[in-house]
């Protein structure tokens, strides 16, 4: 299992929190999915077997999201 935390720029309000965490749970190989919000940040724990870096990171862009960089 690997675990990163990303810094989200856009991430302002519980709206924010809870359409990224619901669009991550739901790709497969995501374990747990964090939003703090005042921090504006994203911490995620997936199966890097299942799943890579680069694909949640675009998961998150395309929800409207980018990780800072």
């Amino acid at each position: 299992m690997t675990k990163k935390t990303y810094q989200v720029p856009d991430v302002s309000c519980g709206h924010c929190k809870a359409s990224i965490e619901s669009a991550l749970r739901a790709m497969g190989g995501i374990e747990t999915v964090d939003v703090e919000v005042d921090q504006k940040t994203v911490d995620v724990a997936f199966d890097e077997n299942m799943i890579t870096e680069e694909q949640v990171k675009a998961a998150l862009a395309e929800e409207g999201y980018p990780v800072a960089a």
